[in-house]
């Protein structure tokens, strides 16, 4: 039984520059060299957007642009993952750009999703209050409505 645990254990992928075992996806991104400069560019990048998406909350056509543009980012991440994985050696030290995507997906993709639904919940609020303004006004005009039919018997 001990024999068996052992052999789970070791069958857990070693990440080629560290002597971390990759677990979890915080193991995984603790074998990230984040010293390098394309990496701290995206960290940048996304702060700007995080920034953007703050700034835009006000300007609605600023905001569906700026969801459109991530969302295409989103989905061009595979066709980029490709790209960078025969490239790598171009910009990088290290090969971070798996088959299956785990990394552009945790370092590209899942922050800029985390921005697009940031927009959506100021969608949903802002409808939310736009409705209920309505419903405010309905209900004062139907009021009103009603009184001046009381005041004409």
């Amino acid at each position: 039984m001990t024999g068996s645990k052992a052999q789970n254990t070791s069958s857990i992928p070693i990440d080629a520059f560290s002597n971390l075992r990759v677990t979890s996806v915080w193991t995984f991104l603790q074998t990230i060299q984040w010293s390098e400069t394309w990496l701290i560019g995206l960290l940048a990048f996304h702060v700007f957007c995080f920034v953007a998406t703050l700034f835009t909350c006000k300007h609605y056509r600023l905001q569906i642009c700026l969801f459109l543009m991530m969302v295409g980012m989103v989905a061009s991440a595979e066709y980029l993952n490709e790209l960078a994985a025969m490239n790598w050696r171009l910009f990088s030290k290290f090969q971070y750009f798996d088959s299956k995507g785990m990394f552009i997906s945790l370092v590209y993709s899942v922050p800029l999703l985390f921005n697009t639904i940031i927009i959506v919940a100021v969608w949903v609020y802002r409808t939310f209050c736009t409705m209920t303004e309505l419903k405010i006004l309905q209900l004062k005009r139907k009021a009103a409505r009603q009184q001046s039919q009381k005041k004409t018997q």
